[in-house]
C-alpha cells in the first residue's frame, strides 16, 4: 500500500465531519479526501492557484510524495518548474487543444511548436522556470 495514501487516510480520519477548512488548507484537505477512496488515478486541476505563496511548496510536496509512492496523476498546472521536475509526460495546451506532447525533457528542452517555444521563452524571461 502506498505510504502517502496511508498517511492521507489517517489524516482524513482525524478531521471531524464538521471541519471547515480555511481557504489555504482546502487543497490539502481535498487531496486527502480524494485518496480516502483509494483511486487508481488523481485528477488535479490548478491545485496551487488560490494558495498563499508560502503554502504552495507544501501542496507540491504532497504531490511529489504521491508520485514517489507510485500514484498516477493528471495535473493541470502553471507551475512549470514543478511540472518539468516531476512529470513523466507533458502536454502543452493552447485554447483547449494539445499542441505538443512528450517527456518533460522534450517539451521543456526542445519544444517543436512555435507556440510552445514562445510560451516557454516568456516563462523563462519572467523568472518562473
Amino acid at each position: 500500500m502506498l505510504k502517502a495514501s496511508q498517511a492521507a487516510r489517517q489524516a482524513l480520519r482525524a478531521i471531524p465531519s464538521t471541519f471547515q477548512a480555511p481557504a489555504t488548507s482546502f487543497q490539502r484537505v481535498a487531496i486527502v479526501r480524494a485518496l480516502a477512496v483509494r483511486p487508481r488515478l488523481l485528477l488535479l486541476d490548478e491545485i496551487t492557484a488560490a494558495l498563499d505563496p508560502e503554502l504552495v511548496g507544501e501542496v507540491l510536496t504532497v504531490v511529489r510524495d504521491l508520485k514517489g509512492d507510485g500514484m498516477t496523476m493528471v495535473l493541470a498546472t502553471h507551475e512549470m518548474g514543478f511540472a518539468r521536475d516531476v512529470a513523466d509526460q507533458v502536454c502543452f495546451l493552447d485554447s483547449g487543444v494539445v499542441l505538443e506532447r512528450g517527456t518533460a525533457e522534450q517539451i521543456f528542452g526542445d519544444p517543436q511548436q512555435e507556440r510552445t517555444q514562445r510560451f516557454l521563452r516568456r516563462i523563462v524571461e519572467a523568472g518562473r522556470l
